[in-house]
């Protein structure tokens, strides 16, 4: 009775992911590829109800941007797989944040990223397990972190090795060093390890106390900035981004309206111009930012731009080992469970 009851709610799963497939061609169809990558790419189903459907995005300001510019056509498509279909709920999901496993407060972990081609070490980061980011950031909002990303759970392969490297060059240089590429800018479609490897960077920075290195957002770089505005502490909020010595800002091509442009563009200028690192990730190169001020984009060109290609077969296998040997880390019963899912 328990294996008919699985295998029809699988069944029924199975059906939704169609709908949910047939629902997004009819998305990509409508808007083009470059709308449909920026706003609507990373929408993941959660759950489908008798007349409502219910989806999650990363972020507040994606969900709020959907919500205003393009709630019926979701629900116009939805309707046109599923005419059942009344309503549609977006809704933020939270990724899990775990904190790394502490030993001993004077335990050291270390992490070793791995090449493709052979067992050698490409590099050693040695982080404090209980190195917290700086409380000086938690005051100016830095966005959370995942503990996962760093850069020993990195995989490299071809299509990212340069960014890769210049990512590692910055993360191992020290205050006071000369700045070889200022910004670096990486840029990839969805789910090709932007994030990771700006996440990594942060982590390694902040494993010592000798720079600042700020993770945020363009989503929260904007409501910082509009909540400084609101309550008069933008002088502040300017001059506490001033002196980060590594600024970090992910997902660019979100950020909108003209004073939130010209206050990024500010800060850009002033930390490139005083030495300051600063690292950007997008998801087109910044001459495709449309968006943007001619002389931001202009600015943004002037460092290094790096674009991380698509996986290869090969690639992926290896990421794939790779969060398996994770998930047996930090789950006990994932072979048992991988094996029962295989027999059955």
């Amino acid at each position: 009775m328990q294996m008919a009851t699985s295998v029809k709610l699988e069944q029924h799963a199975d059906i939704e992911n169609d709908i949910w497939e047939r629902v997004k061609v009819r998305l990509r169809s409508s808007v083009g590829e470059d709308v449909y990558t920026s706003w609507f790419a990373r929408m993941d189903i959660e759950s489908v109800s008798a007349d409502c459907v219910r989806i999650s995005v990363p972020t507040k300001f994606l969900r709020s941007w959907i919500q205003a510019h393009y709630s019926d056509l979701v629900l116009t498509c939805w309707q046109a797989e599923a005419p059942h279909v009344k309503r549609v709920d977006l809704v933020v999901r939270s990724a899990m944040r775990c904190p790394p496993p502490v030993k001993d407060a004077r335990t050291q972990i270390d992490e070793r990223a791995t090449s493709r081609n052979d067992n050698r070490p490409v590099t050693e980061l040695r982080v404090a397990a209980t190195a917290p980011v700086s409380a000086s950031h938690d005051a100016l909002g830095g966005s959370p972190l995942d503990p996962r990303l760093t850069f020993g759970t990195f995989v490299v392969g071809r299509s990212n090795t340069l960014a890769h490297a210049a990512a590692r060059q910055v993360a191992e240089g020290r205050r006071g060093d000369s700045v070889m590429f200022n910004p670096l800018y990486i840029h990839a479609g969805v789910g090709l390890g932007k994030t990771h490897l700006l996440q990594a960077v942060t982590w390694a920075g902040n494993s010592g106390a000798e720079r600042k290195v700020l993770y945020l957002t363009v989503e929260k770089f904007m409501y910082g900035f509009v909540a400084a505005l609101k309550s008069q502490t933008a002088l502040a909020f300017k001059e506490a981004l001033r002196g980060i010595d590594v600024l970090v800002i992910d997902d660019l091509q979100f950020l909108q309206g003209k004073s939130t442009q010209a206050e990024f563009c500010h800060t850009l200028n002033a930390l490139i111009d005083a030495g300051r690192q600063v690292v950007i990730a997008a998801d087109r190169p910044p001459s495709d930012l449309e968006a943007l001020d001619e002389r931001v984009r202009s600015r943004l060109a002037g460092g290094l731009v790096v674009e991380m290609g698509s996986l290869v077969e090969e690639l992926r296998l290896d990421i794939l080992k790779s969060r398996v040997t994770a998930a047996r880390t930090h789950h006990a019963t994932f072979d048992g469970i991988s094996r029962k899912n295989h027999h059955a």
